[in-house]
């Protein structure tokens, strides 16, 4: 299927690794010009080479951090000059999960305020500056990632960053719907990341398990009976960024291979 993306511009933010990196791999093999951001300016160089190297295409990296306005806007207007404008965003870019205390009465404060900052404010941010373009155009897609705590109870900071990200989603399709932008959340559950060791270390000494057992345990969680990779991710999101997405917008969509029981949500 011809997703009709070739000459989009895109910008994904957390773009250096795991989600980030797979979506930004699969928008330029579709022909997409992109810009990637995230805070580390080692990996993200060699997500860019990687990808620019494997597709032809241009991948630009530039070095951000999300809860700085000043540097989102840096990103926006690299995109801008050296690609032609923004055509598509992939909002991305958050603090790992797992990794520490998300519980009320042993969370530490901080981390409230880190995953806001981060994820939500971040999320905005970008979101902004991006829309401005498409609205200009009269054409666009944002795509934010989410996650599955936003359905189902997990950690208090998880949950609610979660939770408010997929609201954002929602509120921004009713704004830019008639300005030809689409807006759609995703939200994935365990993918099989380059952070999920570290994670799984972590929730393993807190809960008395083997990393090894946490695994299985998550893969036996879904409908697939595996964990979800970050490449069978980026294709929902090429396609939600796809002109052939239109009908689809202000949707909250679980990519977590058939995790949970609801019917609903």
């Amino acid at each position: 299927m011809d997703l009709q993306l070739e000459g989009k511009a895109a910008v994904v933010t957390g773009g250096s690794r795991g989600i980030g990196k797979a979506v930004a791999l699969q928008l330029a093999r579709e022909g997409c010009g992109v810009v990637i951001c995230a805070r580390s300016q080692g990996p993200l160089e060699e997500a860019a080479a990687a990808i620019a190297a494997e597709t032809g295409r241009r991948c630009i990296p530039v070095s951000a951090d999300t809860s700085k306005p000043a540097d989102l806007e840096r990103v926006v207007e690299t995109a801008a000059r050296e690609l032609g404008g923004v055509d598509i965003l992939v909002n991305n870019a958050a603090q790992v999960g797992g990794g520490r205390n998300d519980t009320l009465l042993q969370g530490d404060e901080s981390l409230f305020t880190d995953d806001f900052n981060t994820k939500m404010m971040g999320y905005v941010r970008a979101s902004r500056l991006a829309a401005r373009h498409m609205v200009e155009r009269g054409w666009g897609r944002i795509i934010i990632i989410s996650g599955t705590a936003s359905r189902y109870a997990g950690g208090v900071s998880g949950g609610m960053r979660n939770a408010a990200v997929t609201n954002l989603g929602a509120v921004l399709a009713q704004e830019l719907g008639a300005r030809g932008v689409t807006v759609n959340t995703l939200q994935p559950g365990a993918v099989d990341t380059e952070a999920l060791p570290g994670r799984l270390a972590a929730m393993a000494e807190r809960q008395g398990a083997t990393a090894d057992e946490l695994r299985q345990r998550m893969a036996e969680g879904n409908a697939i009976g595996k964990i979800v990779t970050p490449a069978e991710i980026a294709n929902v999101v090429a396609f939600l960024a796809s002109p052939l997405s239109v009908s689809i917008t202000g949707e909250s969509i679980s990519v977590s291979g058939g995790g949970g029981r609801a019917i609903f949500y």
